[in-house]
Formats: C-alpha cells, sequence, structure tokens
C-alpha cells in the first residue's frame, strides 16, 4: 500500500512540474507549483514522515510560492500568456529533459535495485530537528538568506521609476 501512494504522489508531482515549467502563464506556473510540492509532501506523508510532510505543506507551499506570488506582484510581472516562453528550442530541452530522467532513473535503480519503498523509522520532531541542526544547518541558513535576498530585490524592482 505504501508503495502504491508513493508511485501516485510521485506521478502527480512529475506531471505537475512539467505543467510548471511548460506553462504560458507564470501565475498559472506557480499554481502548478502548489501542485508539485503538495504531491512531494504526499510522498512524504505515504512513507509515514509526517512531520517533514507537514514542514513541507508550511515552508514549500505555504511560504516559497506565497514569496513567488508576492514577488510577481511587486515587479508588475505580465500574467497574460508569454508567446516568447514557446521557442524553437524546446525539442532541445525536451532531449535533455528525458536524458537526465534515464540517467537519474538508471543511477536510482543501480543504487536500490529492487528495494521495496518502506517507512520511515524513525520520522518524529526530534529526529528530524537533530538531523537538521546537525547536519543540515548551512544549507537551512544558505536557503533562508537567498529567500530574504529575493524579497528585497523585488521589493527594490517594484520601487525604481520607470527611465524613459
Amino acid at each position: 500500500m505504501t508503495t502504491a501512494l508513493f508511485s501516485v504522489a510521485g506521478a502527480v508531482a512529475l506531471v505537475a512540474s512539467v505543467f510548471v515549467v511548460t506553462s504560458r502563464r507564470i501565475v498559472h506556473a506557480a499554481l502548478w507549483l502548489v501542485v508539485a510540492l503538495g504531491a512531494v509532501a504526499g510522498c512524504f506523508g505515504a512513507l509515514h514522515a509526517e512531520f517533514v510532510a507537514l514542514v513541507q505543506i508550511l515552508v514549500y507551499v505555504g511560504a516559497i510560492v506565497v514569496l513567488v506570488l508576492f514577488a510577481l506582484m511587486l515587479t508588475k510581472a505580465p500574467t497574460n500568456p508569454l508567446p516568447g516562453l514557446t521557442s524553437s528550442r524546446s525539442p532541445f530541452a525536451a532531449v535533455v529533459a528525458g536524458v537526465l530522467a534515464i540517467l537519474l532513473g538508471t543511477g536510482v535503480v543501480l543504487a536500490f535495485g529492487n528495494e521495496k519503498v518502506r517507512a520511515v523509522p524513525d520520522g518524529s520532531p526530534d529526529a528530524v530537528g537533530t538531523s537538521i541542526f546537525k547536519t543540515w544547518v548551512l544549507p537551512f541558513e544558505v536557503l533562508s538568506v537567498l529567500l530574504l535576498a529575493a524579497l528585497v530585490g523585488a521589493i527594490a524592482l517594484s520601487q525604481r521609476k520607470k527611465e524613459d
């Protein structure tokens, strides 16, 4: 049952992520990002890592997507379809994505073989917090500074006067 739930959530995340990068409207891309990140939270839930799934929803679906939409509103980005997003390089991008998917899939199969997806033995907040603040504290802080810089940049862009 865990494998089936994980597979369905993974498939939804994959389809939604394709829509994120192929959408011609930037707001629609942000909304598809919500679906993709929610599906990743579903993958964590299928693995019985409820705390990580809730953090995924709160931090990524809640905060990151709201930050992206907030930056779009501040910079007055166009919300109509952008015809320039469909270019003649789309087949090349599809080939590169396919090759990357094959390489990553081969790496996963070689690394894990025929193992089944199993539940996380200890997904408690204590274990996750210990892991984050011992091993992952530097990347966590770098990401928070990056997001702050993006927000400050969006505010600075929105405050610039148009030059004629």
